[in-house]
């Protein structure tokens, strides 16, 4: 259960004036996230992480009664296409908060906004949606995939660091993660290799670096594939060599990488110790009732009720289309990661930070602020989407 002192301060920042509320049907929130295979414990953060915001809205959202549908994208693109279909359509879902891999968001955007839902993404932000194919009614509440990866590469690029190995997987993300690294780094790319989404052995790859002995390693490895690559990189002795990553060493991941990962480096728009209003309250109430230390995906689907319930507040209802997208838009919301704008391709202007893997006072795991490193910073594609 929640402590009482932590709810207390989590409903005081999401009290507004709520206009006179004209509708009696429950808004439907329909939660598409991947829940089975290896990168389940991804999507499960993000399903907590709207639970818990709907637990401390008092089972309301914008005052209106709500209605959470959770529903697992699998991981495949075809299976979530048919899975949001069913969610709009069939269950009249008025928004959709998910997925959380890329290539699950190009199957699903299609089915939720033809129907005329609004998309929330609380991780994936594809190039592809963020440039000419931006959509009006898709808002990513996350990031957008490039930027993660320039935190580290501008570290790079401040520690004179004149060589880099570059790891990814060989789908949307870790192209936009590696192609993004690349355009912020100053040194040379010794090698850069692509692995089948879901590899889990890496000892081939790890016998190239030992073999180039680069002078550091970026790598973008989501749930399980982090989780090995961390152990195998230990084994494979090549601790000398920094290992900074993104989406490789996070709340996810740590519980199996422990003390294997302390001290590596990542890039990140948030920290469970990132100071700003409200975050040490939602950090414990997660806490409290899922018993681990949150994750960035359960913060930005947090965030994703919020700019909800925030956008529902001004305009009253589900019906009105047009003030709906407005308002969301506006942002006008308490996030956890403190400022938070969306651009005109609505995705986050917000503020980036160096992460360090840390060990608690309690024995569990989490990443550590170590500095900011961009402020109010917009992605590249912007320019690209006719939105206005």
């Amino acid at each position: 259960m929640l402590r009482a002192s932590a709810l207390a301060g989590l409903l005081l920042a999401t009290v507004s004036a709520t206009p006179l509320l004209a509708q009696s049907e429950p808004v439907k929130i329909g939660v598409l996230v991947t829940l089975s295979g290896p990168p389940a414990v991804l999507g499960e953060h993000a399903r907590d992480g709207v639970l818990l915001a709907e637990k401390v809205l008092g089972g309301k959202v914008g005052g209106l009664d709500a209605e959470v549908i959770v529903v697992d994208a699998e991981g495949k693109p075809d299976v979530a296409a048919q899975k949001a279909r069913e969610l709009v359509e069939s269950q009249g879902a008025d928004f959709v908060i998910g997925p959380i891999f890329s290539n699950v968001m190009g199957a699903i955007a299609g089915p939720v906004t033809g129907a005329g839902a609004f998309l929330l993404s609380p991780n994936a932000g594809p190039s592809t949606f963020a440039g000419a194919n931006c959509n009006e009614n898709v808002f990513v509440v996350s990031y957008q995939n490039d930027q993660m990866p320039k935190v580290l590469a501008e570290y790079m690029n401040t520690q004179g660091i004149g060589d880099a190995f570059l790891l990814a997987p060989n789908y949307q993300a870790g192209q936009d993660s590696l192609n993004g690294f690349k355009q912020q780094f100053k040194g040379s790319i010794g090698g850069e290799l692509y692995v089948p989404l879901g590899q889990l052995d890496f000892s081939a790859e790890l016998a190239q670096v030992a073999a180039m002995q680069p002078s550091a390693v970026y790598a973008f490895m989501p749930g399980g594939m982090g989780v090995n690559l961390v152990k195998q990189w230990a084994q494979a002795g090549l601790s000398n060599i920094p290992l900074m990553s993104a989406f490789t060493v996070d709340e996810t991941t740590l519980p199996a990488e422990q003390d294997a990962a302390l001290g590596m480096l990542s890039g990140s728009n948030w920290a469970p110790d990132l100071d700003v209003p409200g975050n040490a309250e939602f950090v414990a109430a997660y806490r409290a009732d899922y018993g681990r230390v949150p994750s960035i995906y359960a913060m930005a689907a947090y965030d994703s009720v919020m700019l909800i319930d925030s956008a529902l507040k001004a305009v009253g209802s589900t019906e009105d289309k047009a003030a709906l997208r407005a308002a969301l838009k506006a942002a006008d919301f308490t996030s956890l990661r403190g400022n938070f704008a969306f651009s005109s391709n609505q995705f986050p202007v917000q503020d980036f930070y160096l992460t360090k893997a840390v060990k608690r006072d309690d024995g569990s795991y989490q990443t550590s602020v170590v500095e900011k490193v961009f402020t109010d910073y917009a992605d590249a594609y912007v320019g690209q989407c006719p939105l206005k």
